[in-house]
Parts: structure tokens; sequence; C-alpha cells
């Protein structure tokens, strides 16, 4: 690149000619820095992968594509180039009107076509699309959300085409837009009616990440009735790519469900998918999806070959390079991390086989996981963690450099004077069943005790645990909760009462009554009232300061639980994590929980995937080997002491 001489006398292109001789690593690196043209005839058709890519190779072609980001968007901007097909039914002044987004409307060719009704024109139409899988054809049905004008039609299709479930992919609201109506009924009590079909729920599972619910879908005038499966992914909001392990689960709970339904229905119709406007985030799916069925069947991927099916097959599907470049991160995710859970009764025998050495590398399972969670934890820059680095909030935090993301911390909304900020040194941690469940924080300062009881107030947390027990009177970790029954004042509006305490072996517990006096002008000109809260605080007394574990893994186990039944008594608010530096000890603690919540409610450990998604937010929670091998100790003390009990009482 350095003997690189202008051609003709431009300064700043190549003539293709003269491009043939220059290795393609050259070109790329030239791409890059912009020194040539992605509208330049240069033959880089070598790194376009125009056939299926075997598993064991693919891992190189990601690793060539981060060297050179471009490629994400010479194939992009190749695929989408591919000839477009007419549109001409999806253009006519009727049915304009049931189109959301103009540029994701379907094909003529392979649009689906509902049965008319008499005398109507145009109720043929409806915005969806068939598309081909990379085995099947026809293995999906790509459509827009309905909305108030089409909810209508959307159903006849389900019934028509004989769906085999539907993947949902957007909130109904995505902060103040509709994306998308509610089409089936608020809860479990009501029916509603669409046209001659009657709907009702009879069944919903909630998870952090996706709801699944079971339809009944039946017509007065007929025998048959129906159950259709809804798998709602809930927290992928436009114009943003989820996290990669989510979505893999997700597709893993579609996909376990579908493969059973269509090998029992030989005539079951295709998996209906959508987005908000049947586009970008629906075309990030079945890239998804079509790849891992072909991986299954083929031991190979073909991103680039897909994305062009795709596009021929409906306008937008996969709307830009960074959802592109999203399912090659996903599927590199599948090939590295591959299943990682195993059903519950397999659990002693798997913690047995994982603590065996490989005598070639010399390490064990536990080590060998770990070492990829660390390679794929996330890297924050000070520029996503601003609000903690700001000159006034500094001093806020025990130590700089394990601050929070702005995207995922708490802010604090109550006024408690000019001198105080929305800041406070923590973080949100995703459960098992619940985003957002746990806020982890470090043990308050002197003068951050009013922002600790802000923080619990402000995001109604319904309990507290406190993982350390530091020295009476420490100045390190002052006090922040009233140990005798006198009521005690932090930072200029919080009061806390107490109300009662229990002790036992190894555990504290406290019920406190959190008041708040209102003194912001304008608040009190508005007669804001500031109702008292009710919260529960553990503190864990068997964790020693300088300890990696607890004492006694019975007692945190008891602990989870004690926390668990306060909760179901209440509205299931996050629980706020104290640790004494917001890092060690909570991570274990969310990881745990969320890992007993899989077992108990799918028979399943993920400690893998579990302590991933505690790392998402703040990559220094499990922070060493020890505290991701405890996780482990700490289900199979679950396993073998706690869950036939627990499974008893709820049924």
């Amino acid at each position: 690149a350095k003997n690189y001489k202008p051609v003709s006398g431009s300064s700043h292109t190549l003539s293709s000619t003269s491009l043939v001789s220059i290795p393609n690593t050259i070109k790329l690196s030239m791409l890059n820095s912009g020194l040539l043209s992605l509208d330049e005839k240069n033959p880089l058709s070598q790194t376009m992968p125009d056939k299926p890519t075997e598993l064991r190779h693919f891992a190189k072609l990601c690793e060539l594509r981060r060297k050179f980001p471009i490629l994400y968007k010479l194939e992009f901007q190749t695929a989408v180039k591919v000839e477009t097909n007419s549109c001409k039914h999806a253009l006519r002044k009727a049915n304009a009107l049931k189109n959301q987004n103009p540029k994701c409307i379907p094909y003529d060719y392979n649009r689906v076509v509902l049965d008319k009704y008499d005398n109507t024109p145009d109720s043929d139409y409806i915005n969806a699309s068939y598309v081909d899988s990379l085995l099947k054809p026809n293995a999906y049905i790509v459509t827009q959300g309905p909305t108030e004008d089409t909810v209508l039609d959307f159903w006849r299709m389900v019934w028509q085409e004989n769906c085999s479930c539907i993947v949902m992919l957007t909130k109904t609201f995505d902060f103040t837009k509709v994306m998308c109506v509610q089409y089936w009924p608020p809860n479990k009590e009501k029916e509603e009616i669409y046209g001659d079909m009657h709907i009702t729920i009879q069944s919903e599972e909630e998870l952090a990440n996706f709801h699944i619910r079971t339809f009944r879908l039946f017509k007065l005038n007929k025998d048959n009735e129906r159950l259709l499966l809804q798998f709602h992914y809930t927290e992928w909001h436009s114009h943003t790519c989820p996290f990669s392990n989510a979505i893999l689960e997700f597709r893993r709970r579609v996909r376990s469900v579908v493969g059973t339904i269509i090998k029992a229905n030989s005539r079951i119709g295709p998996m209906l998918v959508h987005c908000n406007d049947g586009g970008g985030r629906s075309g990030v799916y079945l890239a998804i999806d079509a790849n891992m069925e072909l991986a299954e069947e083929e031991d190979s991927f073909h991103v680039f070959g897909y994305l062009k099916k795709l596009r021929q097959s409906r306008k937008g599907l996969i709307e830009n390079v960074e959802q592109y470049k999203f399912v090659y991160d996903t599927l590199e995710e599948f090939i590295i991390c591959g299943n990682s859970w195993f059903p519950v009764t397999e659990l002693s025998q798997r913690l047995k086989e994982k603590s065996l050495k490989d005598p070639v590398t010399k390490m064990n399972s536990y080590q060998r996981e770990y070492a990829q969670i660390c390679k794929q934890t996330p890297r924050f820059t000070i520029g996503d963690c601003a609000g903690g680095h700001r000159g006034d909030n500094r001093e806020k935090n025990r130590d700089v450099l394990c601050v929070p993301p702005d995207n995922f911390r708490p802010y604090l909304s109550s006024f408690q004077g000019n001198s105080f900020t929305d800041y406070i040194n923590a973080v949100f941690v995703d459960g098992y069943t619940k985003p957002r469940e746990y806020i982890v924080t470090e043990w308050p300062l002197q003068k951050t005790c009013g922002e600790f009881w802000s923080l619990v107030y402000d995001h109604e947390c319904s309990a507290v645990v406190v993982l350390c027990q530091p020295p009476h009177n420490s100045q390190q970790y002052p006090a922040f909760w009233p140990e005798s029954r006198h009521s005690k004042k932090y930072g200029p509006v919080f009061t806390i009462d107490h109300i009662s305490h229990q002790h036992y072996s190894n555990i504290k517990s406290w019920i406190f009554r959190i008041n708040k006096k209102v003194i912001s002008l304008t608040e009190l000109m508005a007669g804001v009232k500031a109702p008292p809260r009710t919260v529960q605080l553990f503190q864990l007394t068997c964790w020693p300061m300088g300890h990696k574990v607890p004492t006694s893994t019975n007692s945190l186990v008891e602990l989870m639980n004690m926390v668990e039944r306060w909760r179901q008594k209440t509205d299931y608010g996050p629980v706020c994590v104290v640790s004494p530096d917001g890092r060690s000890r909570a991570g274990v603690y969310c990881a745990a929980n969320a890992c007993i919540e899989q077992v108990i409610q799918h028979g399943e450990v993920d400690v893998f995937q579990a302590v991933k998604t505690v790392r998402r937010h703040r990559p220094q929670l499990v922070d060493n080997m020890t505290e991701y091998k405890y996780c482990y100790d700490l289900v199979l003390h679950y396993v073998l002491h706690y869950l036939n009990k627990d499974l008893k009482e709820k049924k």
C-alpha cells in the first residue's frame, strides 16, 4: 500500500485493470481507509462468500470481517442491489393504506393471497410475503405488525395458512410510538372476537427477554379448534440490536416447540414472523434461524447468499449493515459457545466431568468456559460511562474504573437539593424471568447514603440484600440503615423507620418504612405526594470481608429463598444487591438466582449463559474463577437440598 502510485493522473482512485495485481488484503485495507471506492469495479469477488461456508471455517470468515469491517458494507450493498420484483398489489390506492411502512411491502409473485370477500375488491390483500428458508420453500410468512385496520386480516391469514406459531419481535409500544396493536386478549379471563374467529389465552409464561403465550382459536360454525403458540420477544427496541445470547435462547425455545409440532402434523403451515413493519428485525431473525437450520443439516452457514434470497423475497428484510453484522456475530457466538445447558437430572454427573483436566491444555471445563466468557466480555468506553466520570459524580465512586454505563444505570429522580445529581454507582442486571430484576451497587460512602435510599425508593425495590458485614463503626463502610429501633435520617429528604426485625443464624433481616419529604418547590406547588414505601433488608453475616466465598453455602441459598418468599408477598420490585465494592459477590448472587429459576421453571441448568448475562452491563461481576465455580456449587446445593420441597409447594 505504501508503494501505491496514482494511475492516469488521478490522485484518488485506481483503474480497475491496475487492481488485478494487488493482493486482496491490500485492496481491503485500501477500501477500509477510503483510498478505494465501493463503486470501483474491483475484483474482490474472492472475499464474497458465494457458496455456503463450512462451520469449521466460519470463525476465520468473521475474523476477516472484524479486521476489515468494510466487508460487511460490501456484502450488504451488493446483496440489496438484487433485481426487485413488481409490487403492483401493495401500491394500489386501496391497499397502500394497509401498509405501515412503504419501504416494507410484499412483491406480487410471493405475496400471501387471502380468500376474497364477495363484492369487496382488494380484500385478498395483506402486507405479508412467503419466504423460503435455506432448506424449505415457504418456510416462513413475514408480515407487518397488525394495525387497527388490518388486525382482522391478520387473524384470517393465521387461520387460512394454518400457521405453526407466531414469532413477534417488537413491543406493542416503543417509547411513545405504537408499533403494533395488541391483537390478543389482555388476560386469560377475556375473549376477543375478530370476524367469526374467537381467541382466548390458555397459558402465558414470562421470561426476561420474551413471553410465550398459548392461544386457543375457534370458530362457532366449525368443529375444529386450534392451539397456537406466540413467542413474543420483548427486549428488541427498534433501530437497535439485542444481545446475541438472548436471541439464541429465544430461537432455541421456538424451535423446540415448532419442531415437535411439524413432526406431529405434516400439514402444518409456515412460521409467521413479524416485527412492526415486517422489515429489519424480521429479516435478522430469519437469517439467524435459516442459517442455524442449515448448520444442523449440512454443517455450514450461507449468510451472504441468504441475505440475497431475503432481499429477493421482500423489500426491507435486514434494514442496515449493523443488523447484517449482528447476524454474523450471533452465528459466530453459536459456533463458539454451542449448547451450554443440560437437564437438571444430569447435574451431578456433569459437574464430575467438568472437573476433569484435558491432558493437552491442562484445563478443565470450568476453566475453559470461564476463559470463553472473559473473551466475550463487553468493553465500555469512558464515553459509554460519562455519568460516572462527570466532575460532580467522580467522588461518588469507590473505584473510578468500575462505573456503570449510562444506558444501563438506574437514574435517581427524587429531588434532594441542587447539589445532588441523578447519579449513583449502580447497574441493572437481568434475571431469568424478568429484565432489570436486580440493581447491583456498592456499599454507600458517607456522602452517598441519601442517594442509596433514593435508589431504593425511586425504583421501588422490594428487597435490599447486603452480602457482607464490615467491622462495626467502620469509617470505610459507614452504616446506612438503623440497626436500633430508632428512626434515622439519610440525606436531606429520606427518613428510615424501623418496623420489625428477625435475626437467624448467619442472616439478619429488618423491615423498614422509607419516608420521603417533598422539598422541590415545583412539586410542592403541584401538590405532589410522596407515599412511604416498605422494604425488607437482608444481611448475610457469614461472608467475611476478604473471603471469596461464604463460610456457609446453605445460608446463602436460604437467604435467596427468604428474599423470594418476601417478594411473593409484595409487588416483585427489583432486588437491590449490595457488595463492598459493587463488583465482587453480587454477580454470584444474581447468576445463581437466575440458574435456580431456570431449574424450577424448565428443569435445566445453564450457569455459563447466566454468568454471561450478569456481566453484560458490568463486566467486573463474577470476575474470577473461584466465583464462577461457586455458582455451580450453589445450584448443586439448591438441587440437592431445596428443589423437591419448593416444587411441592408450587403444586
